[in-house]
């Protein structure tokens, strides 16, 4: 098969995306559409990476600050939340043998996450609307600094993709609990209390022979729970949003309501609660859940200490409920006892479960041992590290006396942030994405395992290195929302842009990979409608 064969038809000629069911399909467009995200946001990440070293006269500084406020938001909402959710409406399903609730609403959550993110990344560029992703207030309503219409328009984006997002919920609890026509009834009561991880709790507390079986598999029980937090935070940030673009069409319409009707000490709180229970309760909970399923997936064997883990992801919604106030620790107006007990006390708490969680799968995999060094284990391996890295980082920011030095500096964003998004959760979603792959191509090959190679290490260490010279630069005093034309940090920042453009390279390399396994024609393929039954969960050879 010569070269343009190959990039028509896919590497080995076994990828027909007419033999998807639906459900295939659905995955792998939310797949496809969150890497092309993901490049979006690996793009920008390099423009400031640069910037940092030297302002590129070509882009201002207003310019500068909008990718700024955009480049998380299309790294956490249009590539993660797209990957995780796509994996999640197949998994769901697939792990508990029976249709997804509603495939339509499934494709809804798709549409809206994927427009919403290109709405208000769309709305950034034209507008420079740049209140930095906290979107302190009054900041996002502040007219004497950004466009009302322009901001109305991205404010716009986030809340199709929290519409999106409450579709996701809705379709996720739905498919546990109901029962498909033609089967026999499910407790549905029943289902949800195992799913949230009730019925491991009880369990701890029983003799081994009173224990009940469990109704849904581990995997299923921290997606479920990590729904949870994904439930609340769609709706305190749509709430939010929709404060803000009550502010802005006011202004629209020539009314200028004051910023001060709003208490600024109370929506940071509540803002920093929703957004908290993505960064310490969603993706900690879904992340472990994917390394339990990753664990037994790759080891063929049951979880160690099932009982352990699945009691373990409930007290974490007790946890990541009350963690929040340590992004307002170095804020004089918060209260002391918030930042003591929800600060310091509960965050240090996230070494137990997180940790419990790294240990059990450690433990899995240990269990199985000798094992084949594959692409997902690495990629799992490479996700376990950095999150062991990423969490005592973000600990110890958590401390009063070491967070008046570490606090708005790089050092929060690079050892903390970007090796927890990049090398903890990033790796850990290349893992199950290798795992997936052929379950949802009925069986097509990898195109090239020294990309795959490369792929792994230049991730691994591109992630792990810009997160270590970003918190050099920090521990220097270096900030990390503020531009540099003293050339002071260079050094640090040079080293994190060649750090940063390995990773570049190392996302180049996989998505040629897997567009060359399954051709362009298959990726074309993917957006068509299929012919099959939406109910139907695999063609019967896949299963």
């Amino acid at each position: 098969m010569n070269f343009k064969d190959t990039f028509l038809n896919g590497a080995q000629g076994l990828f027909k995306p007419q033999s998807l069911t639906p459900m295939q399909k659905l995955v792998l467009r939310f797949v496809v559409v969150g890497l092309v995200y993901y490049a979006f946001a690996a793009i920008e990440g390099m423009l400031m990476r640069i910037y940092q070293i030297q302002p590129i006269e070509s882009i201002p500084d207003y310019q500068y600050y909008a990718i700024l406020t955009a480049h998380p938001l299309v790294g956490i909402f249009g590539s993660t939340y797209s990957i995780v959710f796509g994996a999640f409406l197949f998994l769901v399903p697939f792990l508990m043998k029976k249709p997804l609730w509603s495939y339509k609403l499934g494709n809804w959550t798709f549409l809206l996450i994927a427009i919403g993110t290109f709405t208000f990344w769309f709305a950034g560029f034209i507008s420079h609307f740049a209140p930095l992703y906290t979107l302190y207030w009054p900041l996002p309503a502040d007219f004497t600094q950004f466009s009302p219409l322009g901001g109305t328009f991205f404010v716009l984006g986030i809340a199709l993709v929290m519409v999106g997002t409450v579709f996701f919920v809705i379709n996720i609890f739905k498919t546990i609990a109901y029962t498909p026509e033609g089967f026999e009834k499910q407790p549905a009561g029943a289902l949800l209390a195992s799913a949230l991880g009730l019925s491991g709790l009880k369990n701890l507390f029983k003799k081994k022979e009173e224990r009940k079986e469990h109704l849904v598999s581990l995997p299923v029980a921290a997606i479920a729970r990590g729904t949870v937090d994904t439930a609340l935070n769609a709706g305190i940030i749509l709430f939010t949003g929709v404060l803000i673009l009550i502010y802005m069409i006011w202004h629209l319409a020539g009314v200028d309501l004051k910023h001060t009707s709003i208490d600024a000490l109370l929506y940071k709180n509540w803002f920093w609660w929703g957004l908290d229970l993505i960064a310490d309760g969603l993706v900690l909970i879904f992340v472990a859940g994917t390394w339990y399923l990753l664990a037994m997936l790759i080891t063929g064997k049951k979880l160690f200490m099932e009982n352990w883990a699945r009691a373990a992801l409930f007290v974490e919604m007790v946890v990541s409920w009350t963690v929040w106030s340590h992004h307002l620790m170095s804020d004089q107006a918060q209260p002391g006892f918030l930042k003591v007990f929800s600060g310091e006390m509960v965050t240090a708490f996230e070494l137990i479960t997180q940790g419990l969680a790294f240990f059990i799968t450690l433990a899995t995999l240990w269990s199985a041992r000798p094992l084949k060094m594959s692409n997902e284990l690495k990629f799992l391996l490479g996700g376990l590290l950095g999150f062991a890295l990423a969490v005592p980082a973000g600990i110890m920011q958590a401390d009063i006396g070491l967070n008046r030095i570490l606090h708005n500096t790089q050092w929060i964003i690079g050892p903390h942030v970007h090796v927890a998004i990049l090398v903890g959760l990033t790796m850990t979603l290349y893992s199950a994405i290798y795992v997936l792959f052929p379950i949802v191509t009925n069986g097509a090959k990898l195109y090239s395992q020294k990309l795959a190679t490369f792929h792994f290490w230049a991730h691994l260490i591109g992630g792990i290195g810009m997160g270590a010279f970003m918190g050099m630069a920090g521990l220097k005093g270096m900030l990390r929302r503020a531009i540099y034309v003293n050339g002071e940090f260079n050094t640090y920042m040079i080293l994190a842009a060649l750090s940063g453009a390995l990773l570049l390279l190392a996302f180049f390399a996989f998505f040629y990979n897997i567009v060359m396994s399954v051709g362009l024609k298959g990726v074309i393929g993917i957006f068509t409608p299929s012919k099959l039954n939406p109910k139907q969960l695999l063609p019967e050879e896949a299963k």
